[in-house]
């Protein structure tokens, strides 16, 4: 089970990294074709003995740009799956920002109660979004209605919605760990991250210097 949680842990990573790299180099390539034609073309005014080459390389260089309006649509896409990507990876890595400093205060017996609460809460929030957004998505393939600029290779609306339902299927997985793991007073709270204890301990070498 460790295993397997493991392989799915490093999946998640990769798929994050992967968009988050994809992404760049899209928008890398469609910005440097979108710049570079200009230089051929000063090239070709400028060395009138090479001006046939430089303006051939201008030519092919912007009708490239040209061609890649999908890109930025490309960029939107993979930018929304990320973004549902990133919602589960940060349940699980507690890079979700909480306000508990009231139930803080309270015993270890009610913060736990309070944590069990909270959960079953964020559960019951993930799993009407999954509803709704299943049957949103499951009505996107009946239409068929293709993606702006991408329906050309193909791409539907569909097929880019499908990260919502997933990203909420993950999430609901992720609270159900956190749910067991307080159940089994392996964990105290949703594991929420702190911005005043991270806040303080990046303080904490500069006073020392002091």
């Amino acid at each position: 089970m460790q295993s397997l949680t493991r392989l799915w842990e490093h999946l998640e990573e990769g798929m994050i990294a992967f968009l988050l790299a994809a992404m760049t180099l899209v928008t890398f390539v469609y910005v440097a074709l979108n710049n570079i034609y200009t230089l051929f073309y000063s090239l070709s005014d400028k060395w009138t003995f090479t001006s046939e080459f430089f303006s051939f390389l201008g030519d092919h260089t912007m009708e490239y740009a040209q061609n890649m309006t999908w890109s930025v649509a490309l960029t939107k896409a993979l930018f929304g799956w990320l973004i549902f990507f990133g919602v589960s990876y940060g349940v699980r890595t507690a890079g979700h920002l909480g306000v508990d400093a009231l139930v803080k205060m309270t015993s270890k017996p009610i913060q736990r109660l309070l944590a069990l609460l909270a959960c079953l809460c964020c559960m019951a929030y993930a799993g009407l979004f999954l509803v709704a957004s299943y049957k949103w998505v499951s009505a996107l393939f009946v239409a068929g209605i293709g993606a702006e600029d991408l329906d050309r290779y193909g791409v539907k609306v569909a097929y880019i919605a499908i990260i919502v339902p997933i990203g909420f299927t993950l999430v609901l997985l992720r609270y159900l760990e956190i749910l067991y793991r307080i159940y089994t007073h392996r964990q105290l709270g949703l594991g929420l991250a702190d911005e005043a204890a991270e806040a303080s301990k990046l303080a904490q070498p500069d006073e020392e210097q002091h």
